[in-house]
């Protein structure tokens, strides 16, 4: 059933670190009492939930029957402006634990009812996931971290974080402690303290997706672009080799680049063919596993 009202709710819940995490809530607009389930959508490094168009992807999976909670991660950088990183003290610690903590903590939310709607019914014991990115990475580790995630798709993801930390980075926080990322879309210099890669060593056994993602046995999906340069689809195809779920899929999209060929700020009035594409495996994925 497609659904032709979406209600948004905006709000923040607290952190395990006591800052909030802003999110979005898409919920079909339908009759009081109809349950829906949960589908967590999880930004990348350096994104955010109103990156590009993110929001609309969330509106047009609320569209097919389900709740959709958007959020920034706690530590993203990203404050009150909702785009622009101006909590740049903040994104330089911004740590793999924290972003599944901060996943734990709006699962225990939408769990306690902290996150709700009151005309309509959560599912929160069948929960989906889609991530792009590093957002991707960490879905997979969330998805074998709480049980009450039951299904999963992620876009472009990294499967092991800790091989995408160059030379030049580790020498960098091995002398000063912090390294320089740019962030190319708007030439801003943000700094990545050291704590950052320590947390992702220390603790890979539990953070490194292509480690968590063996103990995927919910459905999965993995979806990439052909001519992603910034991860190579060959990380997707590694996620997917190693999950050993009697449901999973792969799908590598023709043209595709590490977005599927948007951009931000996004202004079209249409997706790109092959952000559709993607957004269609990804509801159809939902759909029938999910539901």
């Amino acid at each position: 059933m497609s659904y032709s009202s979406i209600a948004k709710h905006v709000g923040s819940v607290q952190s395990k670190e006591d800052l909030p995490i802003y999110y979005d809530l898409y919920t079909p607009v339908t009759t009081p009492g109809t349950v829906f389930s949960v589908i967590l959508f999880v930004h990348g490094f350096k994104g955010f939930k109103d990156w590009g168009a993110f929001p609309d992807a969330c509106e047009e999976l609320a569209r097919a029957g389900f709740a959709v909670l958007a959020f920034n991660h706690s530590k993203n950088g990203v404050g009150e402006s909702m785009t622009d990183f101006d909590q740049p003290e903040l994104f330089a610690k911004q740590p793999l634990s924290g972003d599944m903590g901060d996943i734990g903590s709006l699962i225990e939310a939408l769990k306690n009812k902290e996150i709700t709607n009151d005309k309509v019914i959560f599912d929160t014991d069948q929960i989906g996931i889609v991530g792009h990115s590093r957002g991707g990475h960490t879905a997979v580790s969330a998805a074998a971290e709480f049980p009450e995630i039951q299904c999963l798709v992620t876009w472009s993801a990294v499967s092991d974080y800790n091989a995408r930390w160059s030379k030049e980075m580790i020498a960098d926080w091995n002398k000063k402690g912090f390294t320089e990322i740019k962030n190319s879309r708007t030439g801003q210099i943000l700094k990545l303290d050291v704590d950052v890669y320590n947390d992702a060593i220390d603790n890979a056994p539990r953070l490194m997706a292509i480690n968590r993602v063996k103990d995927l046995h919910i459905p999965s999906m993995f979806i990439a672009g052909k001519k992603d340069e910034a991860v190579s689809h060959n990380e997707t195809e590694k996620l997917y080799r190693n999950c050993p779920s009697d449901h999973k899929e792969i799908r590598l999209i023709d043209n595709a680049g590490h977005t599927f060929e948007v951009s931000h700020p996004f202004e079209e009035e249409d997706f790109p063919s092959e952000f559709s594409e993607a957004l269609d495996l990804t509801e159809g994925w939902f759909l029938e596993y999910l539901k």
